[in-house]
């Protein structure tokens, strides 16, 4: 058995929140992100995921057609995860998602402004309401923006791209800070 043990730390655990009075670009907690993939026919999905995801603690965000992500700002234990799982048989499966992607949060009356420098996603509250969510290009990374608030975005992006897609928006949030 080998001696080696990786030194785990948060993907963004370097960049401090960038904030002013009319933007705040936020790291979030690496806690936990399930992608649910609902089984083809599958009806009513939406309904079942918000009775299994406990609202007070857990969020559904779409990611697509019978796709969704679960997430949690704290990581899930195991017993937990595991029950998930099994709660979502046979009408969906879940996938671990949790140390492979990154949350981001990009808040104030200019993150809009801001965000829609690197996206081509209309970004306009009537466009894009709260609880909408899109995967898209920032810039030339890929990219899951859920509006959390109607002045907030939540991003999610893979743990790869997180510190390039970080700097990304602090740049394009510099105007505004």
């Amino acid at each position: 058995m080998s001696e080696f043990r990786p030194t785990l730390r948060p993907a963004l655990a370097t960049k401090q929140a960038v904030a002013s009075a009319a933007l705040k670009l936020s790291p979030l907690p690496e806690g936990t992100i399930v992608h649910v993939l609902a089984r083809p026919g599958e009806q009513d999905v939406v309904s079942f995921l918000g009775s299994l995801a406990k609202p007070a603690a857990h969020a559904v965000r779409p990611v697509s057609p019978g796709q969704w992500f679960i997430v949690h700002e704290e990581p899930m234990p195991h017993k937990e995860m595991k029950s998930l799982f099994a709660a979502l048989e046979p009408r969906a499966t879940g996938v671990d998602q949790s140390h492979g992607r990154v949350r981001i949060r990009i808040e104030g009356k200019m993150a809009s402004r801001a965000l829609s420098k690197g996206t081509a996603v209309d970004l306009d509250p009537s466009a894009f309401p709260v609880g909408q969510s899109a995967v898209t290009l920032i810039g030339h990374i890929a990219a899951h923006v859920t509006r959390v608030g109607p002045e907030a975005f939540e991003i999610i992006v893979l743990r790869g791209f997180a510190e390039s897609l970080w700097d990304d928006l602090a740049r394009m949030s510099l105007e505004f800070t």
